[in-house]
Protein backbone atom coordinates (compact mmCIF):
# COMPACT_ATOMS: atom_id res chain seq x y z
CA UNK A 1 0.00 0.00 0.00
CA UNK A 2 1.12 3.53 -0.71
CA UNK A 3 0.90 5.99 2.16
CA UNK A 4 0.64 9.58 0.96
CA UNK A 5 -0.25 11.18 4.31
CA UNK A 6 0.92 14.76 4.46
CA UNK A 7 1.69 14.97 0.72
CA UNK A 8 0.30 17.63 -1.62
CA UNK A 9 -0.81 16.34 -5.03
CA UNK A 10 -1.69 17.85 -8.41
CA UNK A 11 -4.17 15.66 -10.32
CA UNK A 12 -3.77 16.05 -14.06
CA UNK A 13 -6.11 13.76 -15.94
CA UNK A 14 -6.65 13.05 -19.61
CA UNK A 15 -10.06 13.08 -21.30
CA UNK A 16 -9.70 9.73 -23.10
CA UNK A 17 -7.74 8.10 -20.28
CA UNK A 18 -8.06 8.51 -16.54
CA UNK A 19 -10.01 11.63 -15.59
CA UNK A 20 -8.70 13.89 -12.82
CA UNK A 21 -11.63 13.27 -10.41
CA UNK A 22 -10.81 9.54 -10.48
CA UNK A 23 -7.16 10.30 -9.68
CA UNK A 24 -8.28 12.65 -6.93
CA UNK A 25 -10.39 9.96 -5.28
CA UNK A 26 -7.48 7.51 -5.34
CA UNK A 27 -4.88 9.82 -3.85
CA UNK A 28 -7.28 11.13 -1.21
CA UNK A 29 -8.00 7.56 -0.14
CA UNK A 30 -4.23 7.12 0.29
CA UNK A 31 -4.12 10.15 2.62
CA UNK A 32 -2.90 12.93 0.30
CA UNK A 33 -4.30 16.44 0.03
CA UNK A 34 -5.27 17.42 -3.53
CA UNK A 35 -4.47 21.06 -4.23
CA UNK A 36 -5.36 21.15 -7.95
CA UNK A 37 -7.49 18.97 -10.22
CA UNK A 38 -7.77 19.37 -13.99
CA UNK A 39 -8.78 17.13 -16.89
CA UNK A 40 -7.40 18.09 -20.30
CA UNK A 41 -7.64 16.83 -23.86
CA UNK A 42 -4.19 16.15 -25.32
CA UNK A 43 -4.72 15.83 -29.05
Amino acid sequence: MIDLKGKLVLCLGERDGIAAPALQACVESAGAEVIYTETQCFV
